[in-house]
């Protein structure tokens, strides 16, 4: 059970100072009637009349606890099967996607395994993509129609650098377009379009499946990226695609060839040098529910498209509770004083 508006579950602490005054009120009574004949009465009244006296009290307890629980929202969190659901391909087309240590490279790797994946979706799965490469673009909006999904991947072509959190941004506006229960991106300088978090394990019905093989060097911190999508409960998984050693030759302005590997910096040989950020594929996946893949050749992309949990996707729903606890609370609270009242008249 989560709490939309936790801050109130201070109230709670009301229950152990209530206590503590009214067992200090015990005390100053039983100290003023130390020497009275009273005391003898209160010593022999049965176990029943013991309980006739505080029941009342604990259940006011109750029922100021019940009542802050209330104040708090508390919610449950319900899990549907869900027919409508979408996925964003969020491929990276930095230069280093044309290297050829996979076969005919990467990009065309890639595009093979992500034919194949959405050849392989249940009817009624929407599938959008998003290239990146120093910025993201939305190639295909998300759609059912794979005639246009294989002419989008068909025209990646690649570019320059890596911005891995402008993919995430991208997609996630293309989640928000088609769905109203998500809200778009926002950029660090639109701090009052900043949404409220989900409660943790509310995710929505669409995925991201972001693939790159490098580092980000351009645009938007990817974590901060991957916080808005954990904040919307738009689940983030990472692939990072490539070898070690791939590398492709390029044109050097003093003559002959230089190598290009990975997908980021320069080297001090003339060519660019890095390697796959797992750590930070890592760690967008974890804080957005997703979960991170490594592939290394054709064969172990196919897998790891086919292993996507596309086909456990459902729809949580997020169900306040709070007027069980409101209802409760009104309940003890009348009892308590029924009960007062009954056995303790006022005259």
């Amino acid at each position: 059970m989560e709490f939309l508006w936790p801050g109130f579950l201070f109230a709670l602490l009301l229950v152990p100072i209530l206590i503590g005054l009214y067992l200090w009120m015990l005390g100053r009574r039983r100290l003023a009637v130390r020497f009275s004949s009273l005391a003898l009465v209160r010593q022999a009244l049965p176990p029943a009349a013991r309980l006739r006296r505080h029941l009342p009290f604990a259940l006011f307890l109750l029922a100021l606890a019940a009542l802050s629980l209330a104040l708090a929202r508390p919610v449950t969190i319900t899990s549907l099967p869900t027919d409508q659901t979408t996925i964003i391909l969020s491929i990276d087309v930095s230069g280093s996607m044309r290297s050829t240590d996979i076969a005919p490279s990467r990009l065309q790797a890639a595009e093979q395994a992500a034919f194949d994946f959405i050849e392989h979706q249940k009817t009624g799965t929407q599938i959008g993509l998003v290239a990146f490469s120093g910025f993201a673009e939305l190639i295909q909006a998300p759609t059912t129609d794979q005639e246009a999904l294989d002419a989008a991947l068909s025209s990646l072509t690649v570019g320059r650098r890596t911005a891995i959190g402008s993919g995430i941004l991208q997609s996630l506006d293309a989640i928000a377009a088609v769905d109203p229960n998500v809200a778009p991106s926002v950029g660090p300088n639109d701090p009052a379009l900043q949404v409220t978090p989900v409660p943790p394990g509310d995710y929505a019905p669409e995925i991201i499946v972001l693939l790159t093989d490098g580092v980000s060097n351009a645009g938007p911190d990817p974590i901060a990226s991957a916080q808005q999508a954990a904040d919307r409960g738009v689940r983030v998984y990472t692939i990072g695609f490539g070898t070690d050693h791939g590398s492709i030759p390029f044109a050097d302005p003093n003559g002959g060839f230089g190598g290009f590997t990975g997908g980021g910096g320069f080297t001090g040989g003339g060519g660019f040098r890095t390697g796959i950020d797992v750590t930070a594929l890592t760690e967008i996946a974890s804080m957005t529910g997703g979960k991170y893949y490594s592939a290394s050749s054709a064969g172990e992309l196919q897998q790891v498209f086919a292993s996507l949990p596309t086909n456990l996707i459902v729809k949580h729903d997020v169900v306040e509770v709070s007027v069980l606890f409101t209802a409760g609370g009104a309940l003890l609270a009348v009892l308590a004083v029924l009960l007062a009242l009954a056995w303790h008249p006022l005259a």
